[in-house]
C-alpha cells in the first residue's frame, strides 16, 4: 500500500502536538508562553497539511515499477572532454545524493543543482516543502510528478533514506554519494540550530544549554519525543536507522556494512575540498563543474568551543554516529591513497585558485556577509528560529554580464533554487511565514 506524502505521518505529527501533555512536561510559566504559540500554530498548519493529504492517497496493490536503464538519459552527446581531465570516461548523470543535515550538504546540493541545470537532466523533486517528508522515511509517492516507472537523473534532497525506495526512481548505473562530518561539530551544530522546535530542551536551564543536556541527557531526552532525533545519532537516523541502539550493539556495524555496499563515495566535511575531487572523478566531472561558495555556514560567533571532556561526552551519546564517522573516515583516506597524494594536493590548489577567482568575479567584497547586511531577498538564507546565524552573500553591482548567470546561480540559497527549478514550498513558506513573523 502506497500514501502519497506519508499520510499516516503526518496525521501521528498532527495528534503528538495537539496532545503533548504540557503539564507533565513542565510548569506554563511566562517563559513557555512563547513555544505554546509555536505549538499552536504549527498545529493548524499541519491539521490543514493533513487534511489536504487526504486526498493524495494512492492505494497500489503490486511492486511499482523499477527504473529501466534504457529509459534512463546516459547519453554522453551533450558533453565534451575537460582539459583538466588526465582520462578518457564518460561523464556521469545519474547521481543519487544522500543530503544528511548540517554536514556542508548544501554546498554539495547547489553543486548538483547546477550541473542537472546546465545539462538537462531530470531531477526527482519534493512536493510542496524542501525535504521529502523528513522524517518519513523516503517513499517515492513523496516525490514531485512522480508514476511508477518515471526515471530521473539526480536525487539530492533531505529524505530519511530508503533505499528500496530510491532505487525506483533512478537506473541500475546511478551513483550514490553522501558526506559525514565528525560527530562532535555535528552534534554541536545540530544542537544549536534545532534545538527550538525540540520541546524537551526547553526545561534546560543556563546559557550553556548543551553542556546542561551533556551532563544528563536522560533527563531531556526520550526516543519518542518530538523531534528527538536531533539530538542523538542524527546521521545514523537519516540513513534509516535506529539512532537508539546501545554502545556496542552489533546492529551499529550491520548497518554500516550496509551503507559500504550501497553507496560508491563517502565524502567528509572536514576535508571538502578534497571530497570534492574525489567526487569530481568518480563522476568524471571537469574543475568547473565542482566550484562553490559556501553556503548554509554559521557565523563564527554563534559556534560553540568545547573542551575535551564535553567532546567525550558528545561521542559517548553519539556512539553510533562516530563509529559510522570513524569507518568511512579511514575508506576516504583509502580512496585518497590510491588517487594519490601530490596530484590531489595539486587539484586541491587548482580548486582553491579558480574558487578565489570566482569570488573576486562575483562577490561584493569577496566574503560572506551576517544575514542582516544581505541585500537581495533572493540571497538570503534560512535562518533557525528567533537567530540570524546563517551567512550569506552580496552580488557585485559591477559584475561582467557574461558571469552573471553562473554567479547567481553559486549564491543562490537551497530555499530559493528550489523556487526556481519549479517547486512550490507552500508548506515551507508557511511555516518560514509563523517562524519570522509570529514567533
Amino acid at each position: 500500500m502506497r500514501v502519497k506524502c506519508s499520510l499516516q505521518f503526518n496525521f501521528q505529527v498532527c495528534i503528538l502536538y495537539l496532545t503533548m501533555d504540557w503539564h507533565k512536561r513542565f510548569k506554563c510559566t511566562a517563559m513557555v508562553r512563547g513555544p505554546i504559540l509555536w505549538v499552536l500554530l504549527t498545529s493548524i498548519m499541519l491539521v490543514f497539511y493533513c487534511l489536504r493529504m487526504t486526498r493524495q492517497v494512492n492505494i497500489s496493490p503490486i511492486q511499482e515499477k523499477t527504473c529501466p536503464l534504457s529509459m534512463a538519459k546516459t547519453s554522453p552527446a551533450v558533453f565534451t572532454e575537460s582539459s583538466d581531465s588526465k582520462q578518457e570516461c564518460t561523464p556521469k548523470v545519474n547521481i543519487m545524493f544522500m543530503k544528511t543535515h548540517k554536514t556542508a550538504s548544501s554546498t554539495i546540493l547547489n553543486i548538483l543543482f547546477r550541473f542537472g541545470e546546465k545539462h538537462k537532466l531530470k531531477f526527482a523533486l519534493p512536493k510542496n516543502r524542501n525535504d521529502f517528508c523528513y522524517p518519513k522515511p523516503f517513499l517515492c509517492s513523496q516525490v514531485k510528478d512522480y508514476r511508477p516507472g518515471k526515471c530521473f537523473n539526480i536525487v539530492c534532497n533531505h529524505m530519511r533514506f530508503n533505499y528500496q525506495e530510491v532505487s525506483k526512481l533512478l537506473p541500475p548505473n546511478a551513483m550514490y554519494v553522501t558526506i559525514l562530518r565528525d560527530p562532535v561539530s555535528l552534534f554541536e551544530s545540530s544542537f544549536h540550530y534545532y534545538q527550538k522546535i525540540i520541546p524537551f530542551t526547553w526545561r534546560i536551564s543556563g546559557e550553556n544549554k548543551l553542556t546542561e543536556f551533556l551532563n544528563n541527557p536522560e533527563a531531556f531526552y526520550s526516543p519518542n519525543a518530538f523531534n528527538s532525533f536531533y539530538l542523538k545519532n542524527l546521521l545514523f537516523f537519516d540513513f534509516g536507522f535506529n539512532n537508539n541502539l546501545e554502545v556496542n550493539d552489533p546492529h551499529v556495524m550491520e548497518g554500516i556494512q550496509y551503507l559500504s555496499k550501497r553507496f560508491h563515495l563517502v565524502l567528509i566535511a572536514e576535508y571538502f575540498e578534497e571530497s570534492l575531487i574525489l567526487l569530481k572523478d568518480l563522476l568524471c566531472w571537469s574543475m568547473e563543474d565542482i566550484l562553490y561558495f559556501k553556503l548554509n555556514v554559521r557565523k563564527a560567533s554563534s559556534v560553540s568551543r568545547l573542551d575535551l571532556e564535553t567532546k567525550a561526552k558528545v561521542l559517548q551519546w553519539n556512539w553510533a554516529d562516530w563509529k559510522l564517522y570513524e569507518h568511512f573516515n579511514a575508506t576516504f583516506w583509502e580512496r585518497v591513497e590510491a588517487y594519490g597524494r601530490e596530484r590531489m594536493e595539486q587539484d586541491v590548489n587548482e580548486l582553491r585558485r579558480r574558487n578565489a577567482e570566482m569570488r573576486a568575479i562575483c562577490i561584493e567584497g569577496g566574503d560572506a556577509v551576517e544575514a542582516l547586511k544581505i541585500k537581495d531577498t533572493h540571497f538570503r538564507p534560512w535562518q533557525p528560529i528567533g537567530e540570524k546565524s546563517i551567512m550569506g552573500y552580496n552580488l557585485r553591482n559591477d559584475i561582467d554580464p557574461k558571469y552573471r548567470t553562473i554567479c547567481t546561480k553559486m549564491l543562490t540559497p537551497e530555499i530559493q533554487y528550489l523556487s526556481d527549478l519549479g517547486v512550490n514550498l507552500w508548506v515551507t513558506r508557511l511555516w518560514g511565514w509563523l517562524k519570522d513573523y509570529i514567533l
